[in-house]
């Protein structure tokens, strides 16, 4: 037990390192056939708007790191996406785990399927934690943006309202799932899904929220 706490605790320093001296935000990839890379133009276009409108100064190329890979304590922020299937080994569960208690945080958005299999994959990393349903009062909708009403609905999917769930470790919000939304395909070029210049924009006002939550909290 004090091995692995001394492991999360020096993953930790790793990470505050990797925020102080380059900021640059990930991709996760990972196996059960998903399709991982999906929404190629989703994060550039999102750091570009969080570099203008957050004065931020993010990598403009995201990365890509792997579930299991010692790589992911160099990043603060890992998007998830995909439609299909998900499968975490018990040492990739870990590895990620271990990513989330000292100090990471995976925005899971669901790109349509996801659902079915994530939630499963997650309670192998979290085994004591459930998917909670975030308030609308929650921070992360009154960042720069307000979205008094919760998260906004992109894309139609089964028509059902967006909703926001989260994975709450001793206060600290280390994971965030977005469900009926698809804020990934609000965040690609326009001409890819037809979105209205509106919707683009009210989909990355709430990813640049997302990002300043996590930058800031």
């Amino acid at each position: 037990m004090k091995k692995n706490i001394i492991v999360i605790l020096l993953l930790g320093v790793m990470l505050t390192l990797s925020c102080a001296f380059g900021q640059q935000i990930a991709l996760l990839k990972y196996r059960g056939g998903g399709d991982w890379y999906g929404n190629p133009t989703s994060l550039p276009n999102l750091i570009a708007f969080c570099n203008k409108n957050l004065s931020m100064s993010l990598d403009q190329r995201p990365a890509t790191v792997e579930v299991g890979s010692t790589d992911i304590f160099q990043y603060p922020f890992v998007h998830m996406t995909g439609h299909g299937n998900v499968v975490f080994s018990n040492e990739e569960a870990q590895n990620l785990r271990a990513y989330l208690l000292s100090g990471g945080f995976l925005h899971i958005d669901d790109n349509y399927g996801l659902n079915n299999f994530i939630r499963s994959q997650m309670k192998l990393v979290f085994p004591e934690l459930d998917f909670v349903e975030l308030p609308y009062s929650h921070p992360i909708f009154h960042q720069k943006y307000p979205f008094p009403n919760g998260l906004p609905k992109i894309h139609e999917h089964d028509g059902k309202p967006a909703q926001a769930f989260g994975l709450v470790w001793e206060g600290r919000l280390v994971c965030l799932f977005t469900f009926e939304c698809d804020l990934g395909d609000g965040w690609e070029d326009t001409g890819v899904h037809h979105d209205s210049e509106a919707t683009h924009q009210k989909a990355l006002k709430m990813g640049a929220n997302i990002i300043q939550y996590v930058f800031t909290n």
